[in-house]
């Protein structure tokens, strides 16, 4: 049974850091993608690594957010720091080339 799951959310204050995990089965770790839905928003590309570690990120966490990954593990990461009240959201891990998703973790930012 092929999936994903994330973790690491939860609620943070303003300007502090989270680190999310996101662990896959092996078959289906490839390219790799963050993404996020905001209350009342439509789910957005967060960052994104390619199994050569060639990331790309949303202007909007640019400077903020790193994505890693660890092929041994099968396990992407997405560190984010400067959090802000706008970062709030669930966050998914996707298997970009066999388009699946781990159930998410939320994310709160607020004092």
């Amino acid at each position: 049974q092929v999936q994903l799951v994330e973790s690491g959310g939860g609620l943070v204050q303003p300007g502090g850091s989270l680190k999310l995990s996101c662990a896959a089965s092996a078959s289906i770790f490839s390219t790799m993608g963050w993404y996020r839905r905001a209350p009342g928003k439509e789910r957005e590309l967060v960052a994104r690594i390619t199994r050569g570690g060639i990331t790309n990120y949303a202007d909007s966490v640019k400077g903020r957010f790193t994505i890693s990954r660890d092929n041994a593990k099968n396990t992407v990461y997405l560190e984010m720091n400067g959090l802000k009240p706008d970062d709030t959201a669930i966050y998914y891990c996707r298997s970009e080339p066999y388009n699946i998703w781990g159930p998410g973790t939320q994310v709160t930012v607020s004092s």
